[in-house]
């Protein structure tokens, strides 16, 4: 359907699944940045993966629009490029 590389170096891959009891999130960092097709073009460095069940369509939304808002957050984009330890990651995306 296109690209989940919303520009910036950050990608939101997102779906959802049958038999998943509840929304499943991963934040992963990569240096250096990979080509994922993004809408600018850009290597990704920043890929926040969603995982919603599948009778979730509205939570699947509601997730990925909360997400989105927050990773355009320059502060926290600048928090998450600098973390050094998962603990660090996790705090930066609160």
């Amino acid at each position: 359907m296109g690209s989940t590389g919303i520009g910036q170096g950050i990608a939101i891959p997102h779906g959802r699944i049958d038999g998943l009891q509840k929304i499943t999130a991963v934040l992963v960092t990569c240096k250096p940045g990979i080509n994922f097709d993004a809408i600018d073009n850009q290597p990704v460095d920043v890929f926040f993966a969603i995982l919603v069940p599948a009778e979730q369509t509205e939570g699947h939304l509601q997730t990925l629009a909360t997400v989105a808002q927050k990773l355009a957050e320059k502060n926290t984009i600048k928090q998450i490029r600098n973390a050094q330890t998962n603990q660090e990651l996790y705090e930066a995306i609160l």
